[in-house]
């Protein structure tokens, strides 16, 4: 899936390094979603070059108005950073990023994927069981910074 395809005027396409900072301004602007040091150039690059082909940004006249990534261990995909511009909201440009990464997974063999959601994002936990994902109450994160960076 590393072409372009297009719906009701939005173009979606995999994500690209040079899309950083365009998508960068975006997930500022949107909120639900925390940016931490690996979400430097560097760090998306690093993920991209692991992950490729599956993450996606949508695009309306030539301006990035959406994004996702993810990425897989082996077993299980992870999505991240959904995110989508005020202007585009309702229109489906979710739900179609989404769609694209699942299908994304599920031709490298992934079937089960992901998606961590801050406490405080009633956007997100209300977005993700409409589509169908399950919240999991038996599941407990746990994290480790190997450092003094706690913005890792």
């Amino acid at each position: 899936m590393n072409g372009v395809t297009a719906d009701e005027g939005m173009n979606y396409r995999c994500m690209q390094l040079s899309d950083h900072a365009p998508v960068k301004r975006l997930w500022q602007e949107c909120e639900g979603i925390s940016l931490r040091d690996a979400d430097s150039l560097a760090g998306i690059e690093k993920y991209l070059e692991r992950n490729p082909g599956l993450s996606f940004v949508a695009e309306q006249e030539a301006r990035i108005v959406g994004s996702i990534m993810a990425g897989h261990d082996g077993k299980r995909g992870y999505i991240q950073h959904l995110a989508v511009a005020a202007q585009a909201r309702n229109r489906g440009v979710a739900r179609r990023l989404v769609a694209l990464c699942v299908d994304a997974l599920e031709a490298q063999g992934i079937v089960k994927s992901h998606v961590h959601v801050l406490a405080d994002n009633a956007t997100g936990r209300a977005f993700w069981p409409s589509l169908g994902w399950v919240r999991r109450s038996e599941i407990v994160m746990y994290s480790f910074v190997n450092g003094d960076n706690e913005n890792a």
